[in-house]
């Protein structure tokens, strides 16, 4: 059985490749967001499930996929995290988040790399 970090990496994948051939037919610009707000806000948001931080070694809720792995997915971009976000998830509840708070969260995670 596939551990819950692989299978959240396989669905990163698949939301990049989905996320990269849509980009690849409309050329917009990526909204920029500042990751010290995203760091608050996924304090408040997403810290109850995830590890939030590169230090933390495991997520609170051993099925939610630490923010450090989501970060360093190959080929992870705004895009593919934006389309991830905004997919439902089995396992997460349905956040709605306003665009900024989303380029935020998106450049929070992205400075895990």
């Amino acid at each position: 059985m596939m551990d819950f970090e692989s299978a959240a990496r396989k669905r990163m994948l698949l939301a990049t490749v989905i996320a990269s051939a849509v980009s690849a037919g409309c050329a917009t610009a990526q909204e920029v967001g500042e990751p010290s707000r995203g760091l608050e806000l996924t304090q408040r948001l997403c810290a109850q499930c995830h590890a939030i931080r590169k230090d933390q070694l495991q997520s609170p809720n051993e099925q939610a996929p630490r923010f450090q792995v989501i970060a360093s997915v190959p080929g992870m971009t705004a895009i593919a995290l934006s389309a991830a976000l905004n997919t439902s998830h089995r396992l997460m509840p349905n956040i709605v988040l306003e665009a900024d708070e989303q380029a935020h969260i998106i450049a929070y995670i992205l400075s895990l790399k």
